[in-house]
């Protein structure tokens, strides 16, 4: 999990958006992989040696680049844990006592990841731990089966809580929170960040849920841990991190801090016991690692690790500089706890360099070494004024020098940047509605696009199964490229088309965002074609 949703920065989607293509992300190149040795190499080039490109993380906490690096106390606590053999109740008892007494909070749990400690708690918030309840899950017949969520909070991965089979109640407002507590209402769920000091924040929605008996979890995944800990001290029940983001625990690990008899019934709901939480299993290794990262979290020098940040940050500033016509600027982080670093940003006139900010983040990720950037703008040949942006939460010591001068060579001596050739001849009639048929990697679905044409320029509709969006494009000559966003439970789901047209015919393919890409192919209805061309 990523910095979680807009709110609160950028989310893990942007990361395909800013650093280039889906497919440089998904795997190595052709030649990389036929080079790839054919044993695989247990030392620094383990990931080389499977044709996999490692990268240097100027972006921050994000699943997809694989968070962060574990500290070195966390490597030798899981090595120890692996040697051993130990029952897992005792284990975490042992384990949520500890967790208590570093943080201040009344119980801990650790969990497989930010998200399975909501899964976990929804469930204990609907079942206890009553075994036969907790067995009919997800069935909730007859159980309590609603989650109320304020509509700021809705996000991607509110769909951990919506695994159990629970109905989402999106609240807009106070009357309508109020109004929708009842006897099926098992838990409020928060997104920590943007509104948690609002009319629905964190205090006002456990002022209301307390009396009611219903709980608040909040999720903090990408945060800083606080002791004593803000949201717990705004009335939450319960509030969980991603182990492997700002802790440095385990990737694979996150922590549940709050009250006791909750999150014991969340341990229950999940492995080793027979429940619904089985397949998010966490093991002993995780377990005494996210202990270890939490231990450790209390003694680092946090003002320490601050002023190395910004230092390397000015090493990278002082030499980027030395190209005329490059200025940067440091820019502090807002007041959320997410990501919470310095950032540098990077200006230039992209005119003037030959080279914008969406072709340097592309080139630096493409090649090597290889680097992943917080942000980019600037794209040919509408925007030309440019700017790259760097996060030092995740860069390791030494990465600042390599990212410095990668930099200062590619905006000195930028290769030759062209455009891409535009097609000669009239734009094709594209006007009316059309039938899609989407193939996926597996599986297909019959989309419907409505497209209104003004010369080059397109709008319209694109339905899907179950829901629709707007959608914006242009044809040049028989290239047909238009985009769409449906909004869908938490989250958007983003199209991108890019094809050729043949008459009342259209193929190509189909830009999924994270989820890969698509063939489609299409027909007109010939009673469809409502062109407003000018």
């Amino acid at each position: 999990m990523q910095n979680r949703n807009s709110g609160r920065g950028v989310n893990r989607r942007d990361l395909f958006r800013t650093g280039g293509a889906l497919a440089a992300l998904a795997g190595a190149s052709r030649e990389a992989v036929l080079a790839a040795p054919a044993t695989l190499d247990i030392g620094r080039n383990i990931y080389q040696s499977i044709g996999v490109r490692p990268l240097i993380n100027c972006k921050g906490t994000f699943t997809i680049i694989s968070g962060s690096q574990t500290l070195p106390d966390v490597k030798r606590a899981m090595d120890e844990a692996s040697r051993h053999y130990v029952e897992l109740d005792e284990l975490m008892d042992g384990v949520g006592k500890r967790l208590a007494e570093l943080t201040g909070a009344e119980w801990g749990i650790v969990t497989a990841g930010c998200a399975a400690a909501i899964t976990h708690v929804t469930a204990a918030s609907i079942a206890g731990t009553d075994p036969e309840r907790m067995q009919r899950l997800p069935v909730l017949h007859g159980l309590k089966s609603e989650v109320i969520i304020p509509e700021y909070s809705r996000n991607v991965y509110d769909h951990a809580t919506r695994m159990l089979g629970i109905k989402t109640v999106t609240v807009k407002d106070r009357a309508e929170a109020e109004a929708s507590f009842n006897e099926r209402t098992a838990m409020v769920y928060i997104l920590a960040g943007r509104g948690d000091d609002g009319p629905l924040g964190t205090e006002a929605m456990s002022a209301m849920a307390k009396p009611k008996g219903v709980p608040v979890f909040v999720d903090a995944a990408a945060e800083v841990l606080t002791i004593p800990n803000v949201h717990l001290g705004r009335g939450a029940a319960v509030v969980a991190y991603s182990g492997g983001k700002c802790l440095r625990g385990p990737q694979c690990a996150g922590l549940a801090l709050g009250e006791k008899n909750l999150l014991q019934a969340a341990w229950a709901n999940s492995a080793p016991h027979h429940a619904f939480g089985r397949s998010l299993k966490v093991g002993k290794e995780e377990i005494m690692g996210m202990l270890a990262a939490v231990e450790a979290w209390t003694k680092r020098d946090h003002k320490a690790e601050w002023a190395q940040w910004e230092e390397w940050l000015n090493h990278i500033s002082k030499r980027v500089t030395q190209v005329a016509g490059v200025t940067t600027e440091v820019k502090e982080p807002n007041e959320g706890l997410s990501n919470r670093s310095p950032r540098l940003v990077i200006h230039w006139d992209g005119a003037k360099l030959g080279i914008t900010g969406a072709e340097v983040s592309k080139l630096v990720l493409d090649t090597e070494p290889r680097i992943v950037l917080a942000g980019a703008r600037g794209r040919r040949p509408q925007q030309m004024e440019s700017l790259i942006s760097i996060t030092p939460y995740m860069m390791m010591p030494g990465d600042e020098k390599v990212v410095a001068d990668r930099l200062y060579e590619v905006l000195a001596k930028p290769p030759k940047m062209e455009e891409a050739p535009v097609p000669a001849g009239e734009p094709a009639n594209v006007a009316g509605q059309w039938e899609a048929q989407l193939m996926f990697l597996r599986g297909s679905a019959k989309h419907t696009i409505v497209l209104e044409q003004k010369g080059a320029e397109l709008a319209g509709t694109h339905r899907g199964e179950m829901i629709s969006g707007d959608l914006r494009g242009t044809v040049a000559a028989d290239d047909v490229h238009f985009s769409s966003s449906m909004k869908i439970e938490g989250t958007r789901l983003f199209y991108e088309f890019t094809g050729k047209v043949d008459g009342d015919t259209m193929e190509g393919r189909v830009g999924l965002d994270e989820y890969g890409e698509a063939r489609f192919t299409a027909k007109r209805h010939q009673y469809a074609q409502n062109s407003f061309r000018s």
